[in-house]
């Protein structure tokens, strides 16, 4: 959703998706080959991009914390939950309370910021592949958990098989002087109802069963990961689509 400004390569918004590589040049992120697949059939505008999720569990598909970022380094001083957090000092990474930015001496001038992940597949080459979308946007976080919540309970909690796409929306406010806002919100696939999208994924986890896909196994091996991944703090800082690996 956003893209780097190239003279400082900081984030910039953007009312449009652009899918990037894990590699830079010296004007930044090269673009993966499926922005550009993908933009052919946007009429060059990106503003849906066709998901897969990996897994059942909402809570692995999207992670939000509060998070400080050093804007000159671009590493994470402090990442929080709200009643916890691991914040970097000059003795290390300590663990402290969380007061939530609007009472964190830190987080004063609007620094401390949430700050989420979400990890979904692009590639059928890659059935295991993840690319992330990276966001501080509040209404996408807001929206995209819902949304996960909502699909989870209606096709009983089988997210990886559901037909989704990332949709970035507009809307103005009185609080964005009716200039618009944009944030990503997470649907079924054009044309796809419903009622035909839950019984197909019943089908496909059925399916994916019997040829011996242990769905719950790969969810557990996600948790571990993540668990030992929490024992340090996020160092990633563009928010922008980037092919990455879990978590």
């Amino acid at each position: 959703m956003s893209l780097p400004k190239m003279a400082k390569k900081l984030p910039a918004k953007d009312d449009q998706f652009t899918i990037t590589s894990q590699v830079q040049n010296k004007d930044g992120w090269i673009n993966h080959p499926l922005d550009e697949k993908l933009r052919a059939n946007n009429d060059g505008k990106l503003r849906q991009i066709p998901v897969r999720l990996l897994f059942n569990d909402p809570a692995l598909n999207l992670r939000a914390e509060y998070t400080l970022f050093d804007r000159q380094t671009g590493r994470p001083l402090c990442v929080g939950d709200g009643e916890q957090c691991q914040r970097r000092t000059n003795n290390g990474v300590e663990q402290l309370a969380c007061p939530s930015p609007d009472r964190c001496p830190l987080a004063q001038g609007g620094a401390c910021k949430p700050y989420g992940r979400l990890y979904v597949n692009l590639s059928e080459d890659d059935e295991l592949g993840t690319f992330v979308f990276r966001t501080t946007g509040f209404n996408s976080i807001r929206t995209l958990a819902a949304r996960l919540s909502y699909f989870s309970a209606v096709s009983g909690n089988k997210l990886s098989c559901l037909p989704l796409q990332l949709t970035l929306r507009g809307k103005s406010t009185t609080q964005s002087y009716r200039t618009p806002i944009y944030f990503v919100d997470l649907t079924l696939r054009d044309g796809v109802t419903l009622k035909d999208a839950v019984q197909d994924a019943v089908a496909i986890d059925r399916e994916l069963g019997e040829h011996g896909f242990d769905q719950a196994a790969l969810e557990a091996a996600a948790k571990q990961a993540i668990a030992i991944h929490a024992l340090r703090l996020i160092a990633t800082t563009y928010w922008m689509w980037s092919k990455s690996s879990i978590p």
